[in-house]
């Protein structure tokens, strides 16, 4: 097996243990170290605080991880083409670390939602009118320059790699801390749709995930994200004032 070849085993691999743990936390909620992950109070301890954002950093994992292989595999080229052998992994390792900051943050905001009742058991948000806000938000931030920056700097490897490049470990570390700020700038709004459709809906977390790959991969992604953030307006504004 080729390195590259390698690579590739090895990123699907640790990809598909990601989704297998995301698969059997959403099938097993009755486990008590599922439970740790799904507080139903907004009272939590510090062990709860830490399996609450262990669940969110994996799923972020999980989630974003298959996209971001064209960016691995185009750095990868890259090195190989400059005789270097290292530096695959820590581009990955940096890139998670970003996600797992967002996870943080995503833990603090379950918790505030919960503190204040916002979300219900299934960790969905109750109130209508509220849900309706956060689509349109979201929908709205998909039309932004912002996105459509975020978006086209992670659609476009070799543009990335041209304007920052850096050699070794330490500046493939700095490269995948880069393009996961990219990254979370481009998809932090896919990412909080969870609170409205529920943090542990497997179909919606498969579905953001296409939407994901789909933006950033296919020949329209910035019209695809477009139209996904025309259609969250439509259905936010619907919730909205059904719920007057």
């Amino acid at each position: 097996m080729t390195r590259s070849g390698f690579h590739l085993f090895q990123f699907a691999a640790f990809t598909a243990l990601l989704w297998a743990l995301v698969l059997w936390s959403t099938n097993n909620m009755d486990q008590p170290i599922v439970k740790l992950m799904m507080p139903m109070h907004s009272g939590w301890n510090t062990m709860q605080v830490f399996f609450v954002w262990v669940m969110w950093a994996v799923m972020m994992a999980a989630m974003m991880l298959p996209s971001a292989w064209p960016m691995v595999r185009s750095y990868q080229r890259i090195v190989k083409r400059k005789g270097q052998a290292h530096g695959v992994w820590a581009f990955v390792a940096a890139y998670l670390v970003v996600w797992s900051l967002f996870s943080l943050g995503a833990t603090l905001t379950q918790w505030a939602l919960q503190a204040n009742g916002v979300l219900s058991h299934m960790l969905v948000v109750k109130d209508k009118t509220v849900a309706g806000c956060l689509l349109v938000i979201i929908g709205i931030f998909q039309w932004t320059p912002l996105k459509d920056i975020c978006l086209n700097t992670c659609r476009t490897p070799a543009g990335f790699f041209t304007s920052d490049w850096r050699d070794g470990t330490k500046g493939a570390f700095h490269m995948g801390l880069r393009h996961g700020v990219f990254c979370v700038g481009c998809c932090w709004g896919l990412m909080s749709l969870l609170f409205v459709v529920g943090v542990m809906n497997l179909t919606a977390i498969a579905l953001l995930t296409a939407s994901v790959i789909a933006e950033k991969t296919l020949p329209q992604g910035i019209f695809l994200a477009h139209i996904g953030g025309s259609a969250l307006i439509l259905c936010g504004g619907l919730i909205f004032i059904g719920s007057a």
